[in-house]
Order: C-alpha cells, then sequence, then structure tokens
C-alpha cells in the first residue's frame, strides 16, 4: 500500500510539473493582439509553382499581401551575415545548388533563382517593405550552427526601420524565444512545435523530442503563442495547453477551407497553402 501511494505521490507531481512547463501567456481579454487577428497567414506567402510563384518568393509574398493575407516566411543566415528568406537549409530543393545556406555567400545568393523559375532568391530587406503598412508578417527564425542570438540580433534590428510594419517572430528553437524575452520583450513571440517523434527528417535526440513535443519550454520562454502542427493536433499537449493556460493558436498546415471553418469557430488562427483561404 506504502509503494502505491508513493507512485501515486510521483504521477501526481508529474504531472503537475507537466502541467506547469506548457506554461504559456494567455490569450488577452479582448482577443488576440487586434493587429494580427482577423488575417489568415500564407505559409511562404501565396505560392503556386505551376503559375510560376515559387515558395518564399518576392512574387508570392506580394500577392499575399496584395490579397489581403498575412504571411508565413522562414529567416535564415548566409556564410557572410545576410538574412535569406529559404526555409531548407540545403538548397538544392528550391535552386538546384548542392550547397547549404549558411555555407554561402550572398553573391552566391543572389545569382541563384527558385525551382526553375526567373524568381530570385530574396533577403529580408527586399520582403519588408512588401507588407510594411498592409498586412502582417509571421516570421519564423531558423537558427544552425548555434548562430541564435545573431540571427535572432539581425533579424530585430532590420525589423526596427520598419515602424509601421506589423510582424510576429516564431521559432522551434526556445534559445531565440528567449532571447526575445530577454532583448525585446515588446514583439509578440510564438512557439513553434509538431510531435517530433512523427518527424522522420527530425534529428533531434529523444529527450529533446519529448520536450518540444510536449511544450515544455513554455515556462522559460513564456510565448505569446503556440503554432503547432495541424496533422499533429490530436497529440495531448496543444489541447492541455489550450485548456490550462489560455494561449493563442496558430496551426501549420490547413490546406483546404473545410478545416478552415471549425479552427476559426474557436478563434484560431491559420497558416495556410495550396488554396484561398476564406
Amino acid at each position: 500500500m506504502k509503494l502505491l501511494l508513493i507512485l501515486d505521490l510521483i504521477a501526481i507531481l508529474f504531472a503537475c510539473l507537466y502541467a506547469l512547463s506548457m506554461k504559456a501567456r494567455r490569450r488577452p481579454k479582448g482577443g488576440f493582439y487586434g493587429k494580427y487577428a482577423g488575417y489568415h497567414y500564407a505559409h511562404r506567402g501565396l505560392h503556386a509553382i505551376r503559375a510560376e510563384i515559387p515558395e518564399n518568393s518576392t512574387r508570392a509574398f506580394r500577392l499575399a499581401a496584395n490579397n489581403g493575407y498575412g504571411a508565413e516566411l522562414d529567416v535564415r543566415l548566409s556564410r557572410d551575415g545576410s538574412l535569406v528568406v529559404m526555409h531548407d537549409e540545403s538548397l538544392k530543393r528550391t535552386t538546384g545548388a548542392n550547397a547549404n545556406v549558411s555555407a554561402v555567400t550572398t553573391q552566391v545568393l543572389s545569382q541563384l533563382t527558385l525551382e526553375g523559375t526567373r524568381e530570385k532568391v530574396p533577403f529580408l530587406e527586399e520582403v519588408l517593405p512588401l507588407f510594411s503598412g498592409k498586412t502582417p508578417l509571421l516570421i519564423e527564425l531558423k537558427p544552425e550552427n548555434g548562430n541564435h542570438v545573431e540571427l535572432t540580433r539581425k533579424v530585430t534590428m532590420l525589423l526596427n526601420q520598419y515602424p509601421e510594419l506589423n510582424f510576429m517572430i516564431e521559432s522551434f528553437d526556445p534559445r531565440v524565444l528567449l532571447w526575445l524575452k530577454k532583448h525585446r520583450p515588446e514583439i509578440v513571440r510564438g512557439q513553434l512545435s509538431e510531435n517530433f517523434f512523427r518527424d522522420k527528417s527530425c534529428s533531434l535526440n529523444w529527450v529533446m523530442r519529448f520536450l518540444l513535443t510536449n511544450l515544455m519550454g513554455n515556462f522559460l520562454t513564456k510565448p505569446d503563442f503556440v503554432a503547432y502542427k495541424f496533422e499533429d493536433r490530436d497529440c495531448l499537449a496543444p489541447g492541455l495547453c489550450r485548456k490550462l493556460w489560455g494561449p493563442q493558436f496558430f496551426w501549420w498546415v490547413v490546406r483546404s477551407q473545410e478545416d478552415v471553418r471549425p479552427l476559426v469557430q474557436q478563434k484560431d488562427l491559420i497558416i495556410f497553402e495550396g488554396f484561398a483561404a476564406k
């Protein structure tokens, strides 16, 4: 009996610690910050390769802004410190170049084109003016090889030059959010996550997979929102985090209008792709 009591107490303690670890900032009573709500966010811009509009291209972003959508984009650092708008670390899939973003210079990147089109690899300073004074941006920072501080600092310094731009910053890497919390707490920050145990491309060890899948760094980073993979919405963590702490939720990537309606009804925000979200 004593052993069972001890095990019960341990289980209760673990459950309490788990619940506390995923604590995020509660959505404001008046709704998520007004200048970001009311928009759907085009994943890597409003792209359609059949129309020669590749992902993360200036054309895709211009179309998103001109059609009243916010946009999600990805930012990496080149070898010489430029802010490159590119999802993959490898350039192979999108440009055909057999190299990594972090290993090449700005000069090399500026000569590459996207997915067989004439669209060039954009830099962040080329994209921001497209949204300034218009629709909001959801900027994902993708650190590589421990450059999270340099990447986050450079992005925020550039954003200072666009006072009319509405933006949020998100990342899978909690270190980015920790830096923002300490140095730029006024910036709306979000924790990206998914079920990392289902992700075959994930290189994290099982401990980090468990912690990040279950949003267990939230108590340190205090995100303003959580952006979770839509296909992993059956995981325990997002539902429990919402019920206990009530943060704003984004879902990525939503691929049909049918899936949009229930998310909007529960005041979630969506990152969509492959259709014109309404």
